[in-house]
Protein backbone atom coordinates (compact mmCIF):
# COMPACT_ATOMS: atom_id res chain seq x y z
CA UNK A 1 0.00 0.00 0.00
CA UNK A 2 1.52 3.65 -0.61
CA UNK A 3 -0.04 6.73 0.75
CA UNK A 4 0.00 10.31 0.29
CA UNK A 5 -1.56 13.05 1.90
CA UNK A 6 -3.54 15.72 0.37
CA UNK A 7 -5.47 17.68 2.79
CA UNK A 8 -8.06 15.74 3.92
CA UNK A 9 -7.89 13.34 1.22
CA UNK A 10 -5.23 10.30 0.54
CA UNK A 11 -4.32 8.08 -2.25
CA UNK A 12 -4.22 4.43 -1.79
CA UNK A 13 -3.00 1.72 -4.72
CA UNK A 14 -3.17 -2.07 -3.87
CA UNK A 15 -0.40 -4.14 -4.89
CA UNK A 16 -1.21 -7.32 -6.58
CA UNK A 17 -0.02 -9.56 -3.94
CA UNK A 18 -3.45 -8.50 -2.54
CA UNK A 19 -5.91 -9.55 -5.04
CA UNK A 20 -9.29 -11.87 -4.33
CA UNK A 21 -10.96 -12.78 -7.52
CA UNK A 22 -8.20 -12.40 -10.99
CA UNK A 23 -7.86 -7.95 -11.18
CA UNK A 24 -9.22 -7.21 -8.62
CA UNK A 25 -8.62 -6.39 -5.07
CA UNK A 26 -9.29 -8.96 -1.62
CA UNK A 27 -12.44 -7.34 -0.51
CA UNK A 28 -11.17 -7.99 3.14
CA UNK A 29 -8.18 -6.62 2.89
CA UNK A 30 -9.96 -3.45 1.30
CA UNK A 31 -12.39 -3.27 3.51
CA UNK A 32 -9.40 -3.41 6.76
CA UNK A 33 -7.71 -0.72 5.33
CA UNK A 34 -10.47 1.76 4.80
CA UNK A 35 -11.66 0.74 8.25
CA UNK A 36 -8.26 1.21 9.37
CA UNK A 37 -7.96 5.14 8.17
CA UNK A 38 -11.58 5.65 9.96
CA UNK A 39 -10.86 4.32 12.98
CA UNK A 40 -7.63 6.13 13.52
CA UNK A 41 -9.27 9.21 12.69
CA UNK A 42 -12.40 8.91 15.54
CA UNK A 43 -10.05 6.65 17.85
CA UNK A 44 -13.08 4.87 18.28
CA UNK A 45 -13.78 0.88 19.38
CA UNK A 46 -16.93 0.87 17.76
CA UNK A 47 -17.48 -1.62 14.73
CA UNK A 48 -16.76 -0.73 11.71
CA UNK A 49 -18.63 -1.24 8.68
CA UNK A 50 -17.99 -1.27 5.32
CA UNK A 51 -19.90 -1.78 1.97
CA UNK A 52 -18.17 -2.70 -1.30
CA UNK A 53 -20.03 -0.76 -3.79
CA UNK A 54 -17.77 -2.13 -7.16
CA UNK A 55 -14.77 -3.95 -7.45
CA UNK A 56 -11.51 -2.50 -6.52
CA UNK A 57 -8.79 -2.63 -9.30
CA UNK A 58 -4.85 -3.41 -8.32
CA UNK A 59 -2.08 -1.17 -9.38
CA UNK A 60 -4.09 1.62 -9.65
CA UNK A 61 -4.06 5.06 -7.54
CA UNK A 62 -7.56 5.45 -5.61
CA UNK A 63 -8.34 8.56 -3.76
CA UNK A 64 -9.65 8.04 -0.08
CA UNK A 65 -12.08 10.52 0.96
CA UNK A 66 -12.36 11.51 4.81
CA UNK A 67 -16.28 13.24 6.33
CA UNK A 68 -16.82 13.70 9.69
CA UNK A 69 -18.36 9.83 10.16
CA UNK A 70 -17.18 8.04 6.92
CA UNK A 71 -14.17 7.12 4.97
CA UNK A 72 -15.12 6.61 1.18
CA UNK A 73 -12.54 4.80 -1.73
CA UNK A 74 -12.77 6.17 -5.54
CA UNK A 75 -11.90 6.27 -8.85
CA UNK A 76 -12.19 9.17 -11.08
CA UNK A 77 -14.94 10.31 -9.06
CA UNK A 78 -16.75 7.23 -8.78
CA UNK A 79 -17.56 5.74 -5.11
CA UNK A 80 -16.20 2.16 -5.14
CA UNK A 81 -15.93 1.47 -1.22
CA UNK A 82 -17.46 3.28 1.81
CA UNK A 83 -16.63 2.93 5.98
CA UNK A 84 -18.92 3.87 8.78
CA UNK A 85 -18.90 3.51 12.29
CA UNK A 86 -21.89 1.41 13.43
CA UNK A 87 -23.64 0.69 17.04
CA UNK A 88 -23.30 -3.13 17.10
CA UNK A 89 -21.69 -6.26 18.54
CA UNK A 90 -20.85 -8.90 15.48
CA UNK A 91 -22.10 -12.17 17.15
CA UNK A 92 -18.50 -14.39 16.90
CA UNK A 93 -19.25 -18.36 15.52
CA UNK A 94 -18.48 -20.68 18.43
CA UNK A 95 -14.82 -21.25 19.17
CA UNK A 96 -12.85 -24.17 16.96
CA UNK A 97 -9.98 -25.47 18.94
CA UNK A 98 -6.85 -25.09 16.63
CA UNK A 99 -6.36 -29.16 15.69
CA UNK A 100 -9.73 -29.30 15.06
CA UNK A 101 -9.87 -26.40 12.69
CA UNK A 102 -6.72 -27.53 11.23
CA UNK A 103 -8.15 -31.01 10.22
CA UNK A 104 -11.39 -29.43 8.88
CA UNK A 105 -9.53 -27.64 6.15
CA UNK A 106 -8.63 -31.40 4.60
CA UNK A 107 -12.26 -31.06 3.49
CA UNK A 108 -12.01 -27.53 1.75
CA UNK A 109 -13.87 -27.21 -1.71
CA UNK A 110 -10.83 -24.98 -3.04
CA UNK A 111 -8.71 -27.96 -2.69
CA UNK A 112 -10.92 -30.74 -4.92
CA UNK A 113 -13.67 -28.82 -6.08
CA UNK A 114 -12.35 -25.99 -8.25
CA UNK A 115 -11.06 -22.92 -6.74
CA UNK A 116 -13.05 -19.76 -8.33
CA UNK A 117 -10.30 -17.52 -6.91
CA UNK A 118 -7.12 -19.50 -6.80
CA UNK A 119 -4.67 -16.69 -6.69
CA UNK A 120 -6.73 -14.74 -3.41
CA UNK A 121 -4.20 -13.67 -0.93
CA UNK A 122 -6.61 -15.18 2.28
CA UNK A 123 -8.23 -18.51 0.59
CA UNK A 124 -5.73 -18.83 -2.65
CA UNK A 125 -3.07 -21.99 -3.31
CA UNK A 126 -0.58 -19.21 -3.08
CA UNK A 127 2.89 -20.22 -2.20
CA UNK A 128 3.58 -20.69 1.96
CA UNK A 129 4.49 -17.33 3.14
CA UNK A 130 3.14 -15.31 0.21
CA UNK A 131 -0.39 -15.71 0.84
CA UNK A 132 -2.37 -16.09 4.20
CA UNK A 133 -3.37 -20.01 3.29
CA UNK A 134 -6.37 -19.79 5.00
CA UNK A 135 -8.29 -22.56 3.72
CA UNK A 136 -11.98 -23.29 5.84
CA UNK A 137 -13.82 -26.60 5.84
CA UNK A 138 -16.62 -28.35 7.65
CA UNK A 139 -16.30 -29.50 11.33
CA UNK A 140 -18.08 -32.47 11.64
CA UNK A 141 -21.11 -32.57 13.56
CA UNK A 142 -21.50 -28.61 13.25
CA UNK A 143 -22.75 -26.20 11.01
CA UNK A 144 -19.75 -24.21 11.24
CA UNK A 145 -16.60 -24.43 9.08
CA UNK A 146 -13.11 -23.51 10.00
CA UNK A 147 -9.04 -23.31 9.04
CA UNK A 148 -6.09 -23.41 11.42
CA UNK A 149 -4.28 -19.60 10.27
CA UNK A 150 -0.11 -20.15 10.88
CA UNK A 151 0.64 -16.73 10.39
CA UNK A 152 3.68 -15.84 8.07
CA UNK A 153 6.09 -13.61 8.97
CA UNK A 154 6.00 -11.83 5.49
CA UNK A 155 2.66 -10.54 6.11
CA UNK A 156 4.10 -8.34 8.99
CA UNK A 157 4.44 -4.66 8.57
CA UNK A 158 7.91 -3.62 10.88
CA UNK A 159 7.22 -6.88 12.67
CA UNK A 160 3.16 -5.78 13.26
CA UNK A 161 0.29 -8.04 11.80
CA UNK A 162 -1.74 -5.00 10.41
CA UNK A 163 -5.83 -5.07 10.96
CA UNK A 164 -6.14 -5.35 7.35
CA UNK A 165 -4.84 -8.62 7.52
CA UNK A 166 -7.48 -9.54 10.19
CA UNK A 167 -10.31 -8.46 8.12
CA UNK A 168 -8.71 -9.86 5.81
CA UNK A 169 -8.73 -13.51 7.58
CA UNK A 170 -12.34 -12.68 8.61
CA UNK A 171 -13.49 -12.34 5.22
CA UNK A 172 -13.35 -15.21 2.97
CA UNK A 173 -14.64 -17.69 5.64
CA UNK A 174 -17.68 -16.24 5.70
CA UNK A 175 -17.91 -16.74 1.55
CA UNK A 176 -16.80 -20.63 2.00
CA UNK A 177 -19.67 -21.08 4.41
CA UNK A 178 -22.16 -20.30 2.10
CA UNK A 179 -20.54 -22.93 -0.34
CA UNK A 180 -23.24 -25.37 -0.15
CA UNK A 181 -25.34 -21.75 -0.91
CA UNK A 182 -24.02 -21.09 -4.07
CA UNK A 183 -20.98 -19.24 -2.73
CA UNK A 184 -18.44 -17.61 -2.09
CA UNK A 185 -19.58 -15.01 -4.53
CA UNK A 186 -18.49 -11.69 -4.44
CA UNK A 187 -17.96 -9.67 -1.05
CA UNK A 188 -20.33 -6.87 -0.41
CA UNK A 189 -20.64 -5.85 2.97
CA UNK A 190 -18.49 -6.58 5.87
CA UNK A 191 -18.95 -5.37 9.70
CA UNK A 192 -15.74 -6.43 11.90
CA UNK A 193 -14.29 -5.71 15.02
CA UNK A 194 -10.84 -6.57 16.07
CA UNK A 195 -10.29 -6.92 19.95
CA UNK A 196 -6.15 -7.87 20.06
CA UNK A 197 -3.37 -8.05 17.89
CA UNK A 198 -2.64 -11.19 16.01
CA UNK A 199 1.12 -12.22 16.13
CA UNK A 200 3.85 -13.16 13.40
CA UNK A 201 4.38 -17.26 14.02
CA UNK A 202 1.47 -17.11 15.94
CA UNK A 203 -1.48 -20.03 15.41
CA UNK A 204 -5.15 -19.02 15.80
CA UNK A 205 -8.70 -20.72 14.86
CA UNK A 206 -10.16 -19.32 11.96
CA UNK A 207 -14.30 -20.19 11.89
CA UNK A 208 -17.15 -19.25 9.98
CA UNK A 209 -21.10 -20.17 9.49
CA UNK A 210 -23.71 -19.19 7.38
CA UNK A 211 -26.38 -17.01 9.06
CA UNK A 212 -29.02 -17.54 5.37
CA UNK A 213 -30.01 -15.98 2.46
CA UNK A 214 -31.80 -13.96 0.61
CA UNK A 215 -32.40 -14.13 -3.27
CA UNK A 216 -29.00 -13.43 -4.33
CA UNK A 217 -27.58 -12.19 -0.48
CA UNK A 218 -25.56 -15.05 1.58
CA UNK A 219 -25.05 -14.10 5.06
CA UNK A 220 -21.93 -15.39 7.55
CA UNK A 221 -20.30 -14.69 10.62
CA UNK A 222 -16.67 -15.24 10.96
CA UNK A 223 -13.86 -15.06 14.22
CA UNK A 224 -10.56 -15.18 15.10
CA UNK A 225 -9.79 -17.25 18.03
CA UNK A 226 -6.33 -17.65 20.23
CA UNK A 227 -5.76 -21.39 20.60
CA UNK A 228 -7.03 -20.77 24.19
CA UNK A 229 -10.44 -19.39 23.09
CA UNK A 230 -9.92 -15.88 23.26
CA UNK A 231 -11.82 -13.90 20.92
CA UNK A 232 -9.63 -11.77 18.58
CA UNK A 233 -11.67 -10.38 16.25
CA UNK A 234 -15.66 -11.01 14.73
CA UNK A 235 -17.23 -9.88 11.93
CA UNK A 236 -20.76 -10.20 9.90
CA UNK A 237 -20.85 -10.16 5.91
CA UNK A 238 -23.20 -9.93 2.77
CA UNK A 239 -21.89 -11.79 -0.11
CA UNK A 240 -23.66 -11.41 -3.38
CA UNK A 241 -23.97 -14.08 -6.17
CA UNK A 242 -23.52 -12.84 -9.81
CA UNK A 243 -26.49 -12.31 -11.88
Amino acid sequence: MTTTSAGVQTALTVPARFRGPEGMANGGWVAGTLAGTLADRLDCAHALEVTLHRPVPLDTELAVSHMANSASLSLDGQVLVEAIPVALDVTPPPFVPFTDAARAEAGFPGLTGGHPAPGCFVCGLRDPGDGLRIFPGPVEGTGLVAAGWRVPVTVTDDGVVPDALVWAALDCPTGWANAGEGGPGLLGRITAQVFRRVYPNGTYSVVARSTGREGRKLFGESAVYEVDGTLVAAAKATWIIPA
